[in-house]
């Protein structure tokens, strides 16, 4: 058997200030993280505030919220995709509004048909005669 043997002394191998500043940027990453799902949270209940009173507040809000919280935080991610498996129906307008580029007239008008499917009876029904006349292009 060889054994090496070093001539250099032992050196004291404790914590250097590498080590201090990846501690201290983990901990600001952590804590700007956290303050961006608490203000997420804030905005998703004030959306759903404002959702239920006139006006149109309420959604763009809920949508910033949504977007805050679920780019910060992988257990809300892990529970929204979970939610979406469940109901992909009601969910899918919702991932549709959080995108990067929304689609909100295809999203409005799809719920709008939704809406009208579900409280109007067929001879009240307008938006697809509506569509058909004035929005469909004229064909030749």
């Amino acid at each position: 058997m060889t054994h090496v043997v070093s001539l250099r002394p032992d050196t004291y191998a404790g914590p250097t200030f590498a080590d201090a500043s990846a501690f201290a940027r983990r901990a600001a990453r952590r804590g700007v993280r956290a303050l961006a799902v608490v203000g997420g949270s804030v905005l998703i209940l004030a959306g759903l505030v404002l959702a239920v009173l006139p006006g149109h507040l309420g959604v763009p809000l809920l949508a910033i919220g949504l977007i805050l919280v679920l780019r910060n935080s992988p257990r809300a991610r892990r529970r929204f995709i979970r939610l979406q498996r469940r109901h992909p129906r009601f969910v899918f307008p919702v991932r549709r509004l959080i995108r990067r580029e929304p689609e909100v007239f295809p999203v409005l008008w799809q719920q709008l048909l939704r809406f009208e499917r579900l409280v109007f009876p067929s001879s009240w029904r307008r938006a697809a005669i509506w569509r058909r006349r004035y929005l469909r292009g004229k064909r030749d």
